[in-house]
């Protein structure tokens, strides 16, 4: 009785079971793909800072599951160029503040992660507070493709001091601080942190000096990609009074920059490791400066404007990254099963109870003919018939099953099919008798 109550639950409610998978199978058209499980990062030369976060970056995402591919270059110019060529699979960069223009098309920004400090390190006794100090001496200006060959022809172009071979070398990293320190060169370009180890190597040699730019702060109003910052005396070494003196810079900031098409729920996760490695400041900024949705030359991607604003998403806070994320590529889902369950539920009961019923009330009609047989003009033949139809009804109305909740209606139908057969058994006792 039970297994044919629980077909008769299931016929009823497969139609809206159908309109609902059909309302999800439509729906998920509308759904977006999932994320990426392996992102690829243009990050610069091996003995850089990017490569460096690059990897701390890599550790971070791993634990949620998200392998980042490193992918060696020159320098910010040419990740430029790798975002803007469909045909490389990178997704974000590492780009140097100044370097991106409007030209940059299909690309935003993720923000700024902290001030990259100009280095101009000289040799010579003679202090050097103004480039054009060096006009005519041999400068390493980092190689092509780098941010800091960029920046320095930028400062150099400030004086009209022409881009010669024989003086502007095109030499950066490794290259350029093993020749100055070689006396290959008279000074040279850098743009890296203060811990970077060859920035490291620099301060502590003896026979170069960092240049204290004069006019730093005049240098930041004219372009606004720069700050004017200070290297305080004696911060890098307190006992070797490592720098010797305050010492005046011009940084630019580190900018993440990806792909406009970048997964929306990989912008919240990257800034959040963004965020570990970066939020702890430095030499020059306090904790929790960056990264900021400051100091970009692109425009702001709007999820990682939303995670400035708010934070992490909702879902990212309390739930593992695959899970927040399923969650919020299927809460689209909920349209179609708000549009159709609510409906779906204020019809389907009455159609339950309609089917259920359904089985009691179609023996009412036979027993209403057979009630409806008047006796006084009725044969005792006949009212034999009447009564032999009475037991085909009562033993099919065995065989009736419904839930507990319908058996009174059930019972109501035995009691009135008895009713009629006593009617019907007096007459024929009368017409017989």
């Amino acid at each position: 009785m039970q297994a044919r109550s629980s077909r008769s639950l299931l016929k009823t409610f497969t139609p809206a079971i159908v309109i609902t998978i059909i309302g999800f199978v439509i729906a998920y058209q509308f759904v977006n793909p999932a994320p990426p499980e392996t992102i690829v990062i243009a990050t610069g030369t091996e003995e850089g800072a990017y490569f460096l976060f690059a990897r701390r970056y890599r550790e971070l995402l791993a634990e949620d599951g998200i392998e980042l591919v490193l992918r060696n270059s020159a320098g910010s110019v040419e990740n430029l160029r790798l975002l803007e060529d469909a045909t490389n699979p990178v997704d974000l960069a590492f780009v140097q503040g100044g370097v991106a223009t409007d030209a940059s098309t299909g690309l935003v920004s993720l923000g700024s992660l902290y001030y990259e400090p100009l280095w101009v390190f000289y040799r010579g006794e003679q202090t050097v507070t103004r480039l054009p100090e060096l006009l005519g001496k041999r400068i390493a200006i980092g190689e092509e493709g780098s941010g800091t060959r960029a920046i320095a022809l930028t400062l150099l172009e400030d004086y009209t001091i022409d881009p010669r071979p024989d003086t502007l070398l095109p030499l950066g990293g490794k290259a350029a601080a093993q020749a100055l320190l070689n006396g290959e060169v008279d000074a040279a370009f850098f743009v890296a942190a203060p811990d970077a180890p060859l920035i490291q190597e620099l301060l502590y040699a003896d026979t170069v000096r960092p240049m204290s730019f004069a006019r730093s702060a005049a240098y930041a109003r004219r372009h606004h990609f720069l700050s004017a910052i200070t290297l305080p005396e004696g911060v890098i070494d307190f006992g070797a009074n490592i720098p010797a003196q305050d010492t005046a810079l011009l940084a630019p900031t580190a900018n993440l920059v990806a792909r406009a098409d970048f997964h929306p729920a990989l912008v919240s996760l990257v800034l959040q490791a963004a965020s570990r490695v970066h939020g702890g400041g430095d030499l020059f900024v306090a904790p929790d400066t960056f990264p900021a949705p400051r100091y970009l030359d692109l425009a702001l991607n709007e999820d990682a404007r939303r995670y400035y604003e708010h934070g992490p998403p909702f879902l990212q806070r309390y739930l593992p990254f695959w899970a927040a994320s399923m969650v919020d590529r299927l809460k689209i889902m909920l349209v179609p099963l708000v549009t159709l369950l609510i409906p779906l539920f204020k019809i389907m009961p009455p159609a339950y109870r309609w089917q259920v019923r359904k089985k009691i009330y179609r023996w009412y009609r036979e027993l209403q003919e057979l009630d409806f047989v008047h006796p006084e003009v009725e044969t005792v033949a006949r009212l034999d018939e009447c009564l032999g139809r009475l037991e085909v009804i009562e033993e099919e109305i065995r065989k009736v099953s419904v839930p507990l909740s319908y058996a009174d209606e059930l019972y109501d139908l035995r009691l009135h099919l008895g009713l009629v057969r006593d009617r019907l058994q007096d007459a024929r006792t009368r017409l017989v008798g």
